[in-house]
């Protein structure tokens, strides 16, 4: 009931132009939607827009078309019966976000139509042959390049000029983060004369002995990768970051809303209204072999003052001119 009270106060975005209603078949379409994001208010603004945005493009919820999502958090065996549920209704199309969200579709089908938001590594993860070319039931957006490490690292030694030893924080069981942004993380890290320090985490407690050994001595900084784990854990990451005096960069501003310092990555909400484009090109009849794997296009600088005031930072112009967001 929460999912349709959600759906149908979106307004009835209901005003979807005529002539994309002329285009629409008699055949009510089916969709699945896999989350890796817990459910919440934020989270469900994404969603909003990627509802918006289908029902410019002529496909409406309980019109032509009808969409079951699922939100799954960092759970990953909440995610595989998710899957298994989402592939044995049939639906003509499941749009997934996140790494562990499509492994747990793609172990269950490959042939229902299958499009991605927010994977690092589509190649890596054996999800697509190729960006150009993905080949088989599978396409959609990554996240970001792995190159985007060493800006985290960049954008840390500008706000916190006295780090020395920075750790980059994973959990390896999520996704092939460690293996992807690590290379670029530990040549940046050379670069800026900077230890880098490997921190796959798995529990609250193994964040906080992460985040508590930095700030033992002065000089620790953190960088946290974007996987579903980090997110659903985001509260006791920023809050142990503010209690250690531990300066830490991420990908999502969703930090930065709730206390983290600052943050770059890709603008989940244009992934989002980017998805939908897809996923009407998929109804009418493409396939996703013949969709390339598309980039972000958007990116986005949060930063949070009154954090950097209570770890007694000074922010420096660059990256006050840069910030597409401040949180006083």
């Amino acid at each position: 009931m929460r999912r349709r009270e959600f759906i149908a106060r979106l307004g009835t975005v209901a005003a979807w132009p005529v002539a994309a209603r002329g285009q629409q078949t008699d055949r009510v379409r089916r969709i699945g939607v896999l989350m890796s994001f817990a459910e919440d208010p934020q989270t469900e603004a994404f969603l909003s827009l990627f509802i918006q945005e289908l029902a410019g493009l002529g496909w409406t919820d309980g019109h032509n078309l009808r969409m079951d999502v699922r939100w799954a958090g960092a759970d990953i065996d909440r995610a595989h019966m998710y899957a298994k549920e989402l592939v044995d209704l049939q639906p003509d199309l499941i749009l997934t976000q996140g790494t562990p969200m499509t492994a747990a579709v793609r172990r269950e089908t490959r042939t229902i139509p299958l499009i991605f938001m927010n994977v690092s590594d589509p190649v890596g993860e054996g999800f697509v042959a190729g960006l150009p070319r993905p080949g088989g039931n599978i396409t959609g957006f990554i996240s970001t390049e792995a190159e985007i490490a060493g800006k985290w690292l960049e954008l840390l030694t500008n706000i916190a000029p006295g780090v020395k030893q920075v750790a980059m924080m994973f959990n390896p069981d999520i996704a092939s983060v460690g293996t992807y942004y690590l290379p670029a993380f530990e040549a940046a890290a050379r670069s800026l004369k900077v230890k880098p320090i490997a921190a796959p985490v798995h529990s609250d407690a193994e964040i906080e002995a992460v985040i508590t050994s930095l700030g033992r001595e002065p000089g620790g900084g953190l960088v946290v990768t974007p996987d579903s784990f980090t997110l659903v854990h985001r509260v006791p990451i920023i809050l142990l970051a503010a209690k250690n005096n531990v300066p830490a960069v991420y990908q999502n501003s969703f930090f930065v809303r709730a206390g983290g310092l600052l943050s770059y990555g890709p603008d989940f909400g244009d992934v989002f209204r980017r998805s939908a484009s897809y996923v009407d090109r998929v109804l009418r009849g493409a396939k996703p072999s013949e969709l390339p794997v598309q980039q972000p296009t958007k990116f986005e600088m949060t930063l949070n003052a009154k954090t950097a005031k209570a770890l007694g930072l000074i922010v420096p112009p660059s990256i006050l001119l840069r910030a597409d967001e401040v949180i006083e």
